[in-house]
């Protein structure tokens, strides 16, 4: 019988070890897995790099996990969102390295590692320092870069319910980067607010399909 429900945050966040490449849900607030953040933080796994839209704010999510200096490298399109003090002084103190990420190209860096494709040419970036040390090419007058797929080791991901084969529903905008991440990763780990019984979520309403999720665990709101 397929099971992937965990009993705790803990247990769900185990398998992850120092080094590993985690990718972060989430666009804003909306979506972050803040509950699975924190548990890795508290797990202290060291020498992580990171793959979020954005480098955390406040003293929560990413941010802990800066404060703690867990984290090797993020790899982002917004590293100084409001309020994103933790990145700023680990950045300027030579504790974080960074690769800042066009927003489009971070997303289909993502959807080409998930789908098993090789490198693609985007317009995005071309003619600047994000080019740099990068392929480029000229057709039909448009200059292109050369981008690399992404993938992650592991994906923390937030989801409103999900069922015991890893199913996923989203709400609203908490869908965002999140359903791209479980693709592009070798094990995705979701919290989400409601498990529900096998069979309760329409197949056709389904967001993230099971087979791209390792682990659930409820977290109340």
């Amino acid at each position: 019988m397929i099971d992937k429900i965990q009993h705790s945050i803990q247990e769900a966040l185990s398998l992850i070890p120092d080094g590993a490449t985690v990718m972060i849900g989430g666009f804003g607030d909306a979506g972050v897995p803040y509950e699975l953040v924190h548990g890795l933080a508290d797990l202290g796994r060291r020498d992580l790099t990171i793959v979020s839209n954005n480098a955390g704010t406040f003293d929560k999510g990413i941010a802990a996990l800066l404060n703690k200096q867990l984290v090797r490298k993020i790899i982002c399109s917004h590293p100084r969102p409001p309020n994103a003090e933790a990145f700023a002084r680990a950045f300027r103190a030579g504790e974080v390295q960074l690769e800042c990420v066009p927003q489009g190209t971070l997303a289909e860096r993502l959807r080409a590692g998930g789908a098993g494709l090789g490198p693609f040419y985007t317009p995005t970036g071309y003619g600047t320092e994000l080019a740099e040390g990068k392929d480029t090419m000229i057709i039909d007058g448009v200059g292109y870069v050369m981008e690399q797929p992404l993938r992650g080791d592991f994906a923390l991901v937030r989801a409103d319910v999900g069922d015991r084969w890893g199913n996923l529903m989203y709400h609203q905008a908490a869908r965002n980067f999140n359903p791209v991440m479980c693709m592009a990763s070798r094990h995705a780990i979701a919290q989400v607010r409601e498990i529900v019984p096998l069979g309760s979520l329409v197949p056709q309403q389904v967001m993230t399909q099971g087979i791209f999720v390792q682990s659930v665990v409820c977290v109340e709101a």
